[in-house]
């Protein structure tokens, strides 16, 4: 799944818990945290620190991987190079 977004993340975490029939309480306590910060981050995990989010992958028997975007997806505004700074960020995070 590609996920862009602050709230696609929670979403999908949100609904993986709920999947796998795991309470938030349940969740927290996996990873040493409160239930009120598992609440927190899946209504509004624009505000969320990072640490959470991996404490929450953790949890869920998760993990993180980043890699290069495919090759037709030219990622660099403006058709810069790697080697020219580009001129504005027109991508999603």
């Amino acid at each position: 799944m590609k996920i862009t977004t602050a709230k696609q993340l929670s979403s999908f975490l949100k609904d993986t818990r709920k999947s796998q029939g795991i309470s938030q309480n349940k969740t927290a306590s996996t990873v040493g945290i409160k239930q009120d910060t598992i609440s927190k981050f899946e209504m509004s995990s624009a505000n969320a620190q990072i640490d959470t989010m991996f404490k929450l992958l953790s949890a869920l028997n998760l993990e993180l991987n980043i890699t290069p975007r495919s090759q037709h997806h030219n990622s660099l505004p403006n058709n810069s190079t790697q080697d020219q700074a580009p001129t504005e960020w027109n991508e999603e995070w």
